[in-house]
């Protein structure tokens, strides 16, 4: 990572493969193009610590590229016998309540996004850059995790056990970004079982204390906080770190006024565009204020419902004012007997079809949930400790836009090609190892025969034959370790 003079972890690995094993060599290229320093973890390592906090991170990023579940499966791991360390040092960085775990997330991210931006083409048709929020269940099992509780899923349609975690993703035109997120708990209405828990339970589930300054306190208090005025303050965030976008997409959950005001006040021309709810919510449409579905009901009146042949569906469309700042209302259904839906935008000039195409771009955050829990764990970390599991999801974020970036400058169809890809050659290490040493054993004994110097045999092999130099490169990394 990182442009560092103490930092050789990633130069080390990637000396053991070759150019011609992209998806892997792809990775670590861009990983070693980055620039991050100890200061952006804000805690310094000890002088006497054999590893700096900088390569302990690199490390954990590694994992899943190397099929390394966790810290507690890092001593039987291929990376292991190169940088030899106890998993202990693992779990003291991931429970450090003094990282700023937003502030490396954003210092990796803008780094990857600026590389895409300088290698990529501007085009007239390119897709409009989008901000898109959205939440996923992240399950636990265990009831002592710190602040755990029960969350309603629309998935199962049930309580589980789970964080809430709300996600700021951004997305380019071609490729996603896991920008931010926030870990949420719903409270429930049952006040003698908040959080779904009984009194007991609550009392058993770990705590422990925090600076309260420290960044750790910070997202602690992020958990009791709504979701509405999280995804205020991570767009909030974005913008600072110096993000633009056209579009920011939400799904009806989170379309409400407090977010239109926000968006239409910012100062470089975005707009917000969110499926919205066909509930009590009035809007002033012909000097009247009606709901959503009397509005639809007037449009089917005065016989402005169209039919759209390129995406198939009826559709109509209304200019409303919505407590004082216009807005356009576009409804949809597939047939004539379906439901309608609505969406809100705040950009009046937008036309249906055109709406319909960029609202699809909010699928990609799908893609992120489901990739991200298959390939790299989002949301499997089981430790009881709150800091862990900001760091594990902020590795998680991480990994994933390494992965789509890598993806970008590749050749692979999807991000779990690409994964599977990287697996299969790291893989590729502990067999190279076995075989090496016993061709090691073999032309020692064979030198010794015919009595040739064993160092003289082994440059003459090594003469322009870039495989063993490679196998040679690793059997002197695994020495130093």
């Amino acid at each position: 990572m990182l442009q560092n003079k103490s930092t050789t972890i990633i130069s080390e690995v990637k000396d053991f493969f070759t150019s011609s094993e992209k998806a892997i060599y792809t990775v670590l290229t861009i990983l070693s193009s980055l620039t991050l320093s100890e200061k952006h973890l804000g805690i310094e390592s000890k002088c006497n610590n054999k590893h700096k906090n900088i390569n302990k991170l690199l490390l954990v990023v590694l994992f899943p590229f190397f099929e390394v579940k966790d810290a507690w499966h890092y001593g039987q791991s291929t990376l292991f016998p190169a940088f030899s360390c106890g998993k202990d040092i693992f779990y003291r960085l991931m429970n450090d309540f003094n990282i700023p775990w937003r502030k490396v997330s954003y210092k990796v991210t803008m780094q990857l996004i600026r590389k895409v931006a300088s290698r990529s083409k501007e085009s007239s048709n390119e897709q409009p850059h989008c901000l898109i929020v959205d939440d996923t269940d992240l399950p636990k099992t265990g009831r002592r995790i710190e602040l755990i509780g029960k969350v309603f899923s629309h998935v199962t349609r049930q309580s589980v056990l789970a964080f809430k975690g709300l996600f700021l993703g951004y997305h380019d035109g071609k490729s996603f970004y896991g920008m931010d997120f926030s870990l949420h708990g719903e409270e429930g209405r049952n006040k003698k079982k908040p959080y779904g828990l009984t009194t007991k339970q609550i009392k058993v589930r770990y705590s422990k204390r925090r600076d309260k300054n420290s960044p750790g306190n910070k997202r602690k208090e992020e958990y009791f906080t709504t979701k509405i005025h999280s995804m205020i303050e991570m767009v909030r965030a974005a913008i600072g770190q110096g993000l633009r976008f056209d579009y920011l997409l939400v799904d009806s959950w989170f379309t409400c006024f407090i977010l239109v005001k926000f968006v239409v006040t910012r100062r470089f021309g975005c707009h917000l565009l969110g499926m919205a709810k066909m509930g009590k919510t009035r809007y002033l449409f012909n000097t009247k204020r009606l709901t959503a579905k009397e509005i639809i009901d007037s449009l089917r009146k005065l016989k402005k419902i169209k039919r759209s042949k390129q995406l198939m569906c009826f559709y109509g469309e209304a200019v409303v004012d919505f407590n004082g700042i216009g807005v356009k209302l576009f409804f949809c259904k597939t047939s004539r007997k379906g439901n309608w839906n609505v969406l809100l935008t705040t950009n009046l000039e937008l036309d249906f079809e055109q709406a319909y195409k960029i609202y699809s771009i909010r699928w990609s955050v799908e893609i992120f949930f489901k990739e991200s829990k298959q390939y790299l764990g989002l949301g499997k970390c089981q430790s009881q400790d709150f800091d862990a599991q900001i760091a594990h999801t902020t590795i998680c974020m991480i990994q994933y836009n390494l992965l789509s970036v890598a993806k970008r400058f590749s050749d692979y169809e999807s991000l779990g090609k690409m994964f599977r890809k990287t697996n299969a050659e790291t893989i590729q290490i502990t067999l190279a190892e076995r075989l090496w040493q016993l061709i090691l054993e073999v032309l020692a004994d064979l030198a010794e025969l015919i009595e040739i110097d064993f160092e003289s045999l082994m440059e003459k092999l090594m003469s322009d034959n870039q495989r063993i130099i490679k196998l040679t490169n690793y059997t002197a990394l695994l020495q130093a370790g």
